[in-house]
């Protein structure tokens, strides 16, 4: 119990820090050829959020440092910590509650248009799942992927692309955070290997 509450203590002190002030919007992803040559022919609606889960430049008052990646995974928001008072805050979708990671970690690996071999626990929940499914628009880990590591070990949770992104705001993934494909593209972009990630 006394373990209980001092978590919520230091998630509320974490929590303090993520302001939602807009203060201007966030520039564009860059995409290289080969992205707008996928993206254009994705098989699934064009989605442009708005309001709150549009990608946006916030004032930031967390004591985490500069490069570190907070997801609010309760708020649905990911926030890239630039260290100059603001963040970048991404709208996104999160797991289901009995499936979703919380804790610190690190970027281990990134990949772009990253394939998708299904576990055997997503192949028990899920019927009639691929055992494989190359790297595409057509894949659920979508543009780029960020793969989560503890010391030397894979968590087998990710922050991805996605091919849903009709449910951005949600928590119906397997655990992992999802993005757009062009907000995870820019993210990607801006995290190196080895940087900080806070899942609350």
């Amino acid at each position: 119990m006394r373990a209980r509450a001092i978590a919520a203590v230091l998630t509320g002190i974490v929590l303090a820090g993520c302001q939602t002030n807009q203060l201007q919007p966030a520039p564009e992803a860059s995409l290289k050829p080969r992205d707008k040559q996928l993206l254009a022919n994705a098989p699934y609606p064009k989605v442009k959020p708005e309001g709150e889960f549009a990608r946006q430049i916030v004032s930031y008052s967390g004591k985490e440092k500069p490069g570190t990646i907070v997801v609010d995974t309760d708020k649905r928001m990911l926030y890239y910590v630039q260290g100059d008072g603001t963040a970048i805050r991404y709208g996104v979708t999160v797991g289901e509650e009995s499936l979703a990671f919380r804790g610190e970690a690190k970027v281990g690996r990134k990949a772009e248009w990253p394939s998708w071999t299904p576990t055997p626990e997503i192949h028990q929940r899920i019927a009639g799942l691929p055992s494989y499914v190359n790297g595409g628009p057509q894949n659920p880990m979508g543009a780029r992927a960020l793969y989560l590591y503890q010391g030397n070990r894979d968590t087998l949770f990710r922050i991805h692309g996605t091919n849903q992104p009709e449910l951005l705001g949600q928590a119906i993934s397997s655990g992992c955070i999802r993005m757009l494909n062009e907000d995870v593209i820019d993210l990607f972009n801006r995290v190196p290997v080895g940087a900080n990630v806070v899942v609350l």
